[in-house]
């Protein structure tokens, strides 16, 4: 059975975007985006909500191409291209980039892809990832927690039908003082 994981760059007051989708506050260390590199590397399969895969999609496919592309830049975008990833949306019609797309249930595919052999998955995206925590199919958390109020957007976290309890599994400190923190699910 396949391990899923959630985990993003958060603000210390737990939103993942600022208002209009704004994301220039969370521009990571060098040592932050190697292990978030590092990370790609390791997962089996990723999991994209549609506008998550959007914002992917319109930069990594051909980052690496750009002039002023940094060599970490470039393994990250040989690393997300190479790896596997499935799309769910009911308004996109096609995906490229090793991807493929799912319109049905996510809920219902989640479970069947936890099912099978294979490595861990992450899954990005607020609304996909929301659906997934309510189902209880989350079994790692990763916050990387930069030191900055946001004040709105959209949050980490989604409201909850019951209590999630969790097990501290690592904590580390980066550069800029982002403190990354990971959880499992404790069943």
């Amino acid at each position: 059975m396949r391990k899923l994981i959630f985990g993003m760059n958060v603000s210390r007051d737990g939103y993942i975007a600022a208002p209009g989708d704004d994301l220039g506050w969370s521009v990571p260390s060098e040592e932050l985006f190697q292990w978030w590199s590092d990370r790609v590397g390791a997962t089996d399969l990723a999991l994209y909500g549609r506008r998550l895969w959007e914002t992917m999609s319109s930069h990594w496919p051909t980052a690496d191409q750009q002039p002023d592309a940094t060599p970490a830049e470039v393994e990250y975008a040989r690393r997300w291209r190479d790896m596997p990833k499935v799309v769910f949306s009911s308004t996109i019609r096609t995906v490229d980039w090793n991807a493929r797309l799912v319109t049905g249930d996510a809920v219902t595919e989640i479970t069947r892809l936890k099912a099978e052999d294979g490595g861990a998955m992450d899954i990005g995206g607020a609304t996909l990832t929301a659906a997934a925590i309510r189902a209880g199919l989350i079994d790692e958390y990763v916050l990387a927690t930069a030191p900055v109020l946001l004040g709105g957007g959209t949050p980490f976290f989604t409201a909850l039908d019951r209590w999630v309890n969790l097990n501290l599994l690592e904590t580390r400190t980066f550069p800029g003082g982002v403190v990354l923190t990971r959880y499992e699910t404790r069943r």
